[in-house]
């Protein structure tokens, strides 16, 4: 049986002073866009506001990972604390759900009766969230190409600077002209937003909590790849999983051509894990080395056949 972990951690690694002074940001902006909201008896600035005031929560959320993910395994937790920041997630996904429909109710009474807003001091504060979050996404992009959790907060970063667009439009508009229905109608719009993002939210969390294989890895290409190395004749009883939106843990049953010590397996069993790590991301492989396919020998494992009374 072959474990191999590959980590990737750099002593110099800033992503959590970025992560934290984006959630820094995240407070003052939607405090100062909230207060002036009600300033200006606008729900869309007030929606434009909670949604990224809400968004403050996931920054915190993914600042939080990012600690926990550094912490060592334990006896208690072998696989670390990763999956920490999913069910952050689904916790978040629900205070974003319960703003909304406190968003969606508020702008329904205001479209049946709509107020007067002013667009002038609506300008001016979706403005700040535009400078403001702007700001939050390009600290976050840099870090967003390499790390899955800091590319969650960079597109909330970057859902709230198109928001917050969308609310400056409509306070340049009734600058112009007074058709005060259009800010509830944003208000409807941004919650809507929010709640499509909620859904893909809670589907990538239950995959991931259910140990669904990865969306972007192909199993069968995975088998073909390790069968075509030298001496292995068979590869079976695959299993991929996601440790958190970052780390994949593989496990799976190689059959080889001979009989041989376990010492001659170990350059096999890195070739292996390097062409797992560089071609599928893939950093948690467990693989176990047979003469003769266990089971059925297929691409799958049958739980609970699994049980095996040979070999697993």
């Amino acid at each position: 049986m072959s474990d191999h972990h590959h980590h990737h951690h750099n002593a110099h690694d800033t992503t959590g002073r970025r992560l934290l002074l984006t959630l820094v940001l995240n407070v003052i902006i939607p405090t100062v866009q909230i207060i002036g909201g009600l300033m200006a008896n606008s729900m869309a600035l007030i929606s434009d506001a909670s949604h990224n005031f809400s968004d403050s929560l996931a920054l915190f959320f993914a600042y939080i990972a990012n600690r926990m993910s550094r912490k060592e395994a334990t006896v208690t937790h072998t696989f670390g604390y990763q999956r920490a920041e999913i069910l952050a997630a689904v916790v978040n996904v629900g205070l974003l759900v319960a703003a909304s429909g406190i968003i969606l109710y508020e702008a329904g009474l205001r479209l049946f009766t709509p107020e007067k807003v002013s667009g002038e001091l609506v300008l001016i504060l979706a403005t700040v969230g535009i400078v403001g979050n702007g700001f939050s996404a390009w600290l976050l992009h840099r870090d967003s190409k390499e790390n899955l959790n800091v590319r969650g907060a960079f597109l909330h970063m970057l859902g709230d600077l198109l928001t917050s667009v969308v609310v400056a439009f409509g306070g340049l508009l009734l600058m112009f002209k007074p058709v005060y229905w259009l800010d509830p109608v944003l208000s409807i719009a941004i919650a809507l937003f929010i709640l499509k993002n909620c859904w893909d939210i809670v589907k990538e969390a239950i995959l991931i909590l259910m140990n669904a294989t990865p969306a972007s890895l192909d199993l069968h290409a995975v088998k073909m790849a390790i069968e075509q190395l030298p001496a292995v004749t068979n590869v079976h009883y695959i299993h991929a999983w996601h440790i958190s939106t970052a780390q994949t843990a593989f496990s799976c049953h190689v059959v080889l051509e001979e009989d041989q010590p376990v010492s001659s397996t170990e350059k096999l069993s890195d070739s292996i894990a390097d062409l797992l790590s560089s071609r599928f991301n893939i950093q948690h492989p467990v693989i176990q080395f047979e003469t003769s396919p266990c089971g059925s020998g297929d691409l799958l494992c049958g739980l609970p056949q699994c049980s095996r009374g040979g070999t697993i």
